[in-house]
């Protein structure tokens, strides 16, 4: 549809003195926005409008939302709030994921996504997955992955598209 978010992983990952847990807040772009704003607004009625969509957006538990997206992606709250620096650059990968998964994107795009994960982390994350709200085209060469997350398998041969319902036994 029309105004639809897609998101995906940047090819790079995200670096620099902010922390794994500022990262994953400031994905939600139009909270962050609002937020900022209720700080310098002062117009009444501009005030109201912002506070009602804080509201309408949940805006209140996105600190616990983020929180324990990290949490499920092996993150202790001691390494939430250390700088991204610090970080190889697989768990760098892993605060990238995080920070999609926090900003509830209408279209899920997930290349290899258990890739850089532990055991722990990848059934957190099917988890997460089996019960997300939109759409979600995946990649994987993961069986047992694909088996527990997908309902469809798109199958891309000789130029022609087929789809085949379950999971990758299925298929």
């Amino acid at each position: 549809p029309r105004g639809a978010r897609i998101g995906y992983i940047a090819q790079e990952a995200p670096a620099g003195t902010g922390t794994p847990f500022d990262t994953v807040l400031a994905a939600d772009v139009e909270r962050t926005a609002l937020m900022t704003e209720s700080e310098t607004a002062t117009d009444p009625g501009r005030l109201a409008d912002i506070h009602e969509r804080l509201i309408a957006i949940d805006a209140h538990s996105a600190p616990s939302r983020a929180a324990r997206i990290l949490v499920g992606l092996g993150f202790d709250e001691d390494a939430q709030h250390r700088a991204l620096d610090s970080f190889s650059g697989g768990w760098k990968m892993r605060v990238a994921l995080a920070a999609l998964l926090f900003s509830q994107p209408d279209v899920l795009l997930l290349d290899e996504p258990s890739n850089h994960l532990d055991l722990e982390a990848v059934l957190w994350l099917e988890d997460f997955l089996k019960t997300y709200p939109a759409t979600i085209l995946l990649v994987s060469h993961e069986r047992d992955f694909l088996n527990n997350v997908v309902d469809h398998i798109l199958h891309l041969s000789h130029g022609k598209l087929t789809l085949y319902p379950g999971g990758f036994d299925s298929f």
